[in-house]
């Protein structure tokens, strides 16, 4: 019995002559199909029109406009369903080359009884395999790059707890493989699938990447990352802390979208803050108060719960700041900040809210430090600890660490939701150190990605008016005022702990554009 080729998501059953997309066939003809079937086969290798003649109408003499309509049908019928175009390359005078996805060979009957397999039940947290790199460099020697690569994204996407990562032992099994998603999803057991490929020319290693949701076929995240490659190893750890960086916020997202979807009742303690995150993002007392209902919930079903702890701080932090200064939000945020470090010790995000809390409101940030150091210890890749740790850089008086930090949690993250705090911070450094144009800049970037802050407005103000842009900065001193009615930039540097050079210089120039101390 003949083989069976697989290639992306399709399947051809040479002895039928058919083409399957998974399961089902497809309508491409017998002809078509023996075409495909030898080009599949010399995958990335020129095919004369004479042996494509031959492998289809054997022993015929026929035009060779019967192979250009075969060929085209071929192609119609690839793209239509995979949605891509790039399959067969046509080379002029010489044949067609197949460029697609490399294929693998399998025999009929353990291609039968591995898809018979029953799926594996997801575990009980979102949950990824990490596929091996294509390699497409044209040079075999650099697959060992592509390796080690995949196995840096696999060691820190390992160091997040709330994750379920596959072992590279199990992943790899389908290197060189054509690769249907969704059928990896059904046999790893996993919801999310990370594939990618590396090229190298001369100097230039190009990365791509693309997280998948094996239950949908959907993508949740892709990006491309350009790097000279002098020093490979550093090279390599530079792109795997940026892909995990970026990977991880992506995931939430994904989940947070996949929990809004299930009966609220079904909600476990985990699911649960997932509902709430969004709220507690956001940053407006309004929607913070609504995330404390849930996160009360989830305390409820599991009090040693770090996350919803964590998250809970950073309710109380924002009722703090920004619904009258209330001595009791302050006092539950540190409460619940404690108790995410005391039961948090393996869990990157929470130290990381459980820090900046008590580095804002418990105006402890050597101790804040600990918790974010702690937290790079487990996941160096954490863009959230960067760039709450700069936002307390900033507010401290250290203007060029604080810009640092939020410069290289915005590299590992481009997209946060927490954007907006970095460029806070790189607003707030700029200003300490008396460049206005970089503060106005950054603040400005910090308003695009969260206009209902009020703070990002504060920086602005404080920034035109420095540059004597005193109509602009009173238009931004009105909106501070009209998203946070009771603001006093005197209370509030207070609430933060300002640096005392820093509630002067920023101090002054609000006054100038018309907020009350």
């Amino acid at each position: 019995m003949a083989a069976i080729l697989e290639f992306g998501p399709f399947r051809i059953d040479v002895d039928a002559g058919i083409l399957f997309h998974g399961a089902e066939p497809t309508p491409l003809g017998q002809r078509a199909v023996l075409l495909l079937a030898l080009l599949v086969r010399r995958g990335g290798a020129p095919v004369s029109k004479d042996a494509l003649i031959e492998a289809a109408w054997p022993a015929l003499a026929i035009e060779e406009s019967n192979l250009t309509v075969q060929i085209a049908a071929v192609r119609r019928i690839l793209a239509a369903i995979s949605g891509e175009a790039g399959w067969i390359e046509t080379l002029p005078r010489r044949g067609y080359r197949y460029i697609g996805p490399a294929a693998t060979t399998l025999d009929p009957d353990c291609a039968t009884a591995a898809r018979e397999q029953p799926p594996l039940p997801l575990p009980d947290r979102p949950s990824i395999a990490v596929l091996p790199f294509a390699n497409l460099s044209g040079d075999a020697e650099q697959d060992y790059f592509a390796d080690g690569m995949v196995d840096d994204i696999i060691t820190g996407l390992s160091r997040i707890n709330w994750l379920f990562v596959i072992a590279r032992n199990s992943t790899f099994i389908y290197k060189g493989a054509a690769v249907d998603v969704k059928q990896i999803g059904r046999e790893l057991g996993v919801r999310y699938v990370l594939e990618g490929s590396v090229r190298k020319t001369g100097a230039m290693v190009r990365i791509t990447g693309q997280l998948i949701d094996a239950s949908t076929g959907m993508h949740v995240w892709a990006d491309r990352y350009d790097r000279r490659s002098e020093d490979v190893f550093a090279l390599q750890d530079d792109i795997a802390l940026s892909v995990v960086g970026a990977i991880a916020p992506s995931l939430r997202r994904a989940e947070i979208n996949r929990v809004k979807r299930k009966r609220p009742e079904s909600l476990d303690a985990y699911d649960i803050v997932l509902r709430a995150q969004p709220d507690v993002d956001s940053g407006m007392p309004e929607q913070v108060r609504q995330a404390l209902s849930l996160l009360d919930r989830s305390i409820a079903l599991e009090p040693d719960y770090a996350l919803a702890h964590g998250n809970a701080a950073m309710c109380h932090h924002c009722l703090f700041l920004r619904a009258g200064l209330q001595e009791a939000n302050r006092e539950a945020s540190i409460r619940h900040a404690r108790s995410a470090i005391a039961h948090g010790q393996d869990d990157a995000l929470a130290l990381t809210l459980a820090g900046f809390s008590i580095g804002m409101d418990g105006h402890d940030r050597s101790a804040a430090f600990v918790a974010f150091e702690a937290a790079l210890a487990i996941s160096p890749s954490s863009a959230l600890t960067y760039i709450l740790g700069s936002v307390v850089l900033g507010w401290g008086g250290d203007p060029d660490r604080a810009i640092e930090w939020s410069e290289q949690g915005l590299r590992l993250s481009p997209f946060d939701s927490w954007a907006f705090a970095a460029f806070d911070a790189q607003a707030l450094g700029h200003f300490h150190r008396g460049r206005y144009e970089e503060a106005c800049r950054a603040a400005y970037r910090s308003v695009q990605a969260n206009p209902r802050h009020s703070i990002t407005y504060v920086q602005l103000a404080a920034a035109l008016a420095r540059l004597g842009r005193l109509q602009e900065a009173k238009a931004a001193a009105a909106r501070v005022l009209e998203l946070h009615p009771s603001f006093h930039y005197g209370r509030q540097f207070q609430g933060v702990n300002c640096a005392p050079a820093l509630a002067s210089s920023l101090g002054e120039a609000l006054r100038i554009a018309g907020l009350p101390e």
